[in-house]
């Protein structure tokens, strides 16, 4: 090859569109790269390690050299006792939270849409947004407290005549306490999304809607919710995308010997079997059956949701 063709080659090199709008960016590109770098090295190449699902790992031999068993840890899992009562209560517990959780957010971004005094608005949205950035630990140790057979709560049942009782022991009320403080916790936070696409709404349309006469509710009904049901789309998809999370942390710090029976989901089942027993090889097929589960529930959800006309993720 001749000078005159690297020449040529290395021009149209510099012409491909992809080459140049890297190299017009190289900045915001060089920018990016330490959030890239770390995205690879913690998200993606731990993945390396699902393969011990397969294998009866051993420590002291390493990954490579442990034995194949094929689907001997997923098969012990299915024919498990616990498998039954494990996915029954992720999977309700993470419902409830659905059905419960979900739609609050909107209901307050809704609300808060329509204040117009500033100061109560802004007053309202911190003690909301606050419980967010406290660690479940200290909410843990909130709610044991309030609950307590000497707490806050028992004290105020027995000033009206009622009898105390042991909440954080009985099965019936467990995972309405899990539902309920995870809704007080981060219903907030969630609000903060709603608030963001209902600030990017035109104003013009709620002037021309009030010009022809609509009220409060007809202009939320016609323009705030249609405007704000693709950022709804989107989150409903992404939830249902950790649909086998129940929340580890949470249940971790609340669960007691007297509810495990409601309580007692694959994310605790995975740090009792993982961690406390070493049985990293079962562990890690629990876990990553767990994420499939997760992978054929979001895209469910999207599929269903392009199929309707929906906005989606894909």
């Amino acid at each position: 090859m001749n000078d005159i063709t690297i020449a040529n080659t290395m021009v149209a090199k510099h012409q491909n569109p992809f080459i140049a709008n890297i190299y017009k960016y190289r900045y915001l590109y060089l920018l990016l790269l330490p959030g890239l770098v770390w995205v690879i090295v913690f998200k993606y190449a731990p993945m390396y390690g699902i393969i011990i699902a397969f294998k009866d790992y051993n420590i002291f031999k390493g990954i490579n050299d442990s034995p194949w068993v094929g689907m001997a840890n997923f098969n012990r899992f299915f024919q498990d006792n616990y498998f039954g009562p494990l996915m029954r209560n992720t999977l309700l517990i993470s419902l409830y939270k659905i059905m419960f959780g979900f739609p609050l957010p909107i209901i307050i971004a809704l609300m808060l849409n329509e204040v117009r005094n500033v100061s109560f608005k802004r007053t309202v949205q911190t003690i909301i947004y606050f419980p967010h950035f406290l660690s479940w630990v200290i909410v843990g140790g909130l709610i044991v407290t309030l609950l307590s057979p000497d707490g806050l709560i028992n004290g105020l049942i027995t000033m009206i005549g009622g009898e105390s009782t042991t909440w954080m022991a009985r099965p019936e009320y467990f995972r309405t306490i899990l539902v309920l403080s995870d809704i007080w916790k981060e219903s907030g936070w969630g609000t903060v999304i709603y608030m963001a696409a209902l600030a990017g709404i035109d104003p013009q349309l709620y002037e021309a809607a009030v010009i022809d006469g609509a009220s409060r509710l007809q202009r939320m009904r016609h323009i705030t919710l249609p405007s704000l049901m693709p950022t709804i789309i989107i989150m409903l998809i992404l939830r249902m995308g950790s649909i086998m999370d129940a929340g580890f942390e949470q249940v971790f710090l609340l669960l007691n010997p007297s509810v495990m029976q409601v309580g007692d989901i694959i994310d605790t089942f995975v740090y009792r079997v993982g961690l406390e027993q070493q049985q990293y090889s079962f562990s890690t097929a629990v876990g990553l059956f767990k994420s499939v589960i997760n992978i054929i529930f979001v895209v469910g959800t999207n599929y269903i949701a392009k199929k309707a006309g929906q906005e989606s993720l894909f």
